[in-house]
């Protein structure tokens, strides 16, 4: 049955018909020739030929996978007009770009665009709930920018407001932002809130005012830690030392850290958000699921930002699952052994997508499970026109190690169609291309064109390449 977007802005029961179902209530489960009944923005009913209300809206879901809503608990969503611009960076260079060169040369509008295509990028490939590390906020109209451009496109997002132009400790205690804060971010699921606070390791906590506010506003703390070279063990020793490791504190990266520190984020109810794709390229550390594994941390998956990468959760779940098994290899080897059985299977790291971002949210009473009662956001794999898209034999590896952005058919956000038969709903692509292309060409003629240039291949010179690149300069 086809369907026009005027059919999915009427609020009608939705029936997802005879699919096969990765509810992800229990990692591994499958339900077979299954249907999902939606009505309003939660989950009605789920089995095999259930009876659809005579008004409902019925998608075709046979010969594919349904499955929960990606979550994506990372991604620099403020960077997105750059796409690819920093396909052979190293991280510092990526530090030196932003944070000391050109960052500041993003105007509200820039932040806008760039959120824009970012949030409409998530929805295309199934990401339904996204975390905006949008640490690009040097002022209020900025931060404006990215809550008008969150609002705009129908998903979930938290913002994870950040301000790499200033110390955390500074922006931490302006009284505008509180206001702001409070105002206009509406936590009301749809849209909430996190503060994105990078820290030193200076024992005197500078950033301190950061973390009250955070606690003020109860607000969960995400921060870069495990990042060779800048965010390691002792920023860990500091926000242990001042009592702000506190439950929800998500700890991206997380990779380069000690036996203790990872015990420390187990025992204060923290989790950790692994970009494998961005520790891999850029060398924050091993993508660490083993340690998670080891420490009993949990996990979610992030993909970090398009200047370097795809900004996908399908591409981050196979660099997942390919760094650990190679991880598993390699340990192996060095002890003259074989690997007869991996540790981490493709349900895990699934469960990681939408379960582990659940949690890590203090969302999983309704959101990274197909089950009764929850929240409506959901993925319809299925590509007709493409070979990979049969035979299904292991659909969980399926969606992991087969599947891409293209093969995602119809996502469901709250209950409301906002990607049918591969298209988003009423998405004014030209619109956010102009925008996009404005951006660029500002940032272009900003930066002057040799700059520009070089940019795309730059070395680091020596005065640049900072010890800590969280400092503020």
């Amino acid at each position: 049955m086809v369907h026009d977007a005027s059919t999915f802005e009427l609020g009608r029961p939705l029936l997802l018909r005879g699919g096969t179902v990765l509810p992800m209530d229990t990692p591994n489960r499958i339900l077979e020739h299954s249907d999902v009944l939606v009505l309003g923005n939660r989950i009605a009913e789920v089995g095999p030929d259930l009876k659809a209300p005579d008004d409902a809206v019925i998608i075709d879901a046979s010969n594919g996978i349904v499955i929960p809503g990606l979550i994506d608990t990372h991604r620099h969503m403020w960077q997105t007009a750059l796409r690819g611009y920093g396909a052979d960076w190293t991280l510092s260079q990526y530090f030196v770009w932003f944070f000391l060169d050109h960052g500041h040369l993003f105007r509200p509008e820039d932040i806008h665009a760039s959120t824009v295509l970012a949030a409409l990028e998530a929805l295309d490939a199934g990401v339904t709930t996204t975390v905006d590390w949008s640490h690009g906020l040097r002022t209020l109209d900025h931060a404006a920018a990215a809550v008008d451009a969150l609002t705009s496109v129908p998903g979930r997002y938290v913002l994870a407001y950040g301000n790499l132009h200033q110390q955390p400790g500074q922006w931490g205690a302006d009284p505008a932002l509180r206001r702001f804060l409070e105002e206009r971010v509406p936590r009301n699921g749809m849209l909430d809130l996190q503060f994105a606070i990078d820290i030193t390791g200076d024992p005197a906590l500078p950033e301190r005012a950061a973390f009250e506010l955070a606690r003020d506003l109860g607000a969960a703390v995400t921060t870069h830690a495990g990042v060779w070279g800048t965010a390691r063990d002792g920023c860990i020793d500091v926000m242990a030392a001042e009592g702000f490791m506190t439950p929800g504190n998500i700890y991206v990266h997380g990779s380069s850290l000690s036996d203790e520190s990872y015990r420390r984020i187990a025992d204060t109810g923290g989790s950790l958000s692994i970009s494998a794709e961005s520790e891999q390229h850029a060398g924050q550390g091993y993508p660490p699921t083993h340690a998670a594994r080891t420490f009993g941390l949990p996990v979610s998956l992030s993909m970090d930002t398009s200047v370097w990468w795809s900004a996908d959760l399908f591409s981050a779940m196979r660099a997942t699952l390919g760094a650990d098994r190679a991880m598993e290899h390699l340990k192996a080897h060095a002890r003259d052994e074989t690997v007869v059985h991996t540790s981490l299977r493709a349900h895990d790291v699934l469960a990681f997508a939408t379960q582990g971002g659940a949690r890590a949210l203090g969302r999983q009473s309704d959101l990274g499970s197909i089950e009764v009662g929850k929240k409506a956001d959901i993925v319809l794999i299925k590509n007709d026109r493409s070979p990979v898209s049969f035979p299904v034999l292991h659909p969980h590896g399926h969606v992991v190690l087969q599947a891409q952005r293209g093969d995602v058919h119809t996502v469901v956000v709250d209950g409301r169609v906002v990607k049918y038969q591969h298209e988003l709903v009423g998405a004014d692509l030209a619109s956010v291309r102009a925008a996009v292309e404005r951006t660029v060409g500002h940032l272009r003629e900003s930066v002057g064109e040799a700059e520009w240039k070089k940019g795309m291949n730059m070395p680091v010179p020596e005065s640049k390449a900072l010890e800590n690149n969280f400092k503020a300069t």
